[in-house]
């Protein structure tokens, strides 16, 4: 996996194609976003930092957003 922007993973995690799954342990906290059952991205929060991460083919699963 690697590093992918916010904007990114709002897209996959906001996509009605995709599920998701919270899960948090302490101040660990992790949301998984999957496709079928194919782990396409994850958040990691811990502490004060926070960061997003893709597999090498996400983009191919993120939807256009209309320009207004």
């Amino acid at each position: 996996m690697k590093l992918i922007m916010k904007t990114e993973f709002d897209n996959l995690r906001l996509n009605q194609n995709h599920n998701y799954e919270a899960d948090s342990n302490g101040d660990k906290h992790v949301v998984k976003i999957y496709y079928n059952d194919l782990l396409i991205a994850k958040k990691i929060k811990q502490n004060k930092s926070i960061r997003f991460f893709g597999i090498a083919e996400y983009k191919q699963y993120l939807t256009q957003e209309s320009n207004l």
